[in-house]
């Protein structure tokens, strides 16, 4: 279970990072280096997990893939189009929900319609579509404070995918649940992951959620940023978390994680001495 051989670049996946680097804050005294060199290959359909401790940038390589930031250095492309701007191809999911609660949840979900100028009916009629496949038809008319924490993120799935995304992005968006809910969530995203025929992008600190969830994970280092391994893994779902191949990769992550997790806690005791 090494790292994956890297695959030529092609036209058709989903996502492909070239030596991608970035600094917050360049050229100031507060400038510090998230990402360096990172090249990633995300192909159609797939489910990556980003992995990695605290500050190392897996968040940050979201974002520019959402277009929300530039890099510093490299390129992204996606589907053959360089990423210069946010696109709907490309729908990212924060931990917190962020919707609107003065909305009603068919509002919220169909709120990227809108701006658009997307008639009213058609809204509401994608709305419920998008609702049906998060199993939340009923709450169309509610508001998100009437919600459970895990139904709220379904709302916000349901938003991402009235928009017909090819490419999901996920930034630890269970992170804030329960563990029963959390594990509900992810069989729950596994379901719609299939449905949607989409490349999911998904960062977590958890080794188990990564186990359960991913085609590959992607490890990453200590801050700056760069990809340390990648692990591939090939097993059925839903997978048994007890079973002697989970097991195995649980151990095998662990040992990839430990010695930057301890860097990046070293780093961050520096930075707070210093400071």
């Amino acid at each position: 279970m090494g790292s994956d051989p890297f695959l030529p670049y092609s036209s058709k996946d989903a996502v492909v990072c070239r030596g991608i680097g970035k600094t917050w804050a360049i050229d100031t005294p507060r400038a510090h280096e998230a990402l360096r060199d990172v090249d990633l290959d995300i192909r159609p359909g797939e489910f990556v997990v980003l992995l990695g401790p605290s500050g190392c940038g897996k968040s940050t390589l979201l974002y520019l893939i959402a277009g929300l930031e530039a890099q510093t250095s490299g390129q992204i492309w996606s589907f053959h189009d360089e990423v210069t701007t946010p696109s709907p191809d490309r729908s990212l999911i924060f931990q917190e929900t962020s919707l609107f609660p003065w909305l009603a949840v068919w509002q919220n979900v169909s709120f990227g319609l809108s701006i658009r100028g997307v008639p009213l009916k058609e809204r509401r009629a994608v709305a419920r579509d998008a609702l049906s496949r998060v199993g939340l038809v009923e709450a169309m008319d509610k508001r998100p404070d009437e919600l459970s924490g895990g139904m709220r993120q379904r709302v916000a799935v349901a938003r991402a995918l009235a928009m017909r995304p090819k490419v999901l992005l996920m930034d630890e968006p269970f992170a804030a649940l329960d563990v029963q809910t959390r594990a509900k969530m992810q069989d729950f995203l596994l379901d719609v992951w299939r449905d949607s025929g989409a490349s999911v992008l998904f960062v977590t600190h958890s080794i188990d959620e990564a186990v359960a969830l991913a085609d590959r994970v992607v490890v990453f280092t200590s801050r700056p940023g760069r990809i340390k391994t990648i692990v591939p893994i090939d097993l059925p779902r839903p997978r048994d978390p007890f079973s002697p191949q989970c097991e195995a990769l649980r151990r095998l992550l662990t040992e990839e994680l430990r010695g930057e997790v301890d860097r990046a806690f070293a780093e961050q005791e520096a930075l707070a001495r210093t400071g």
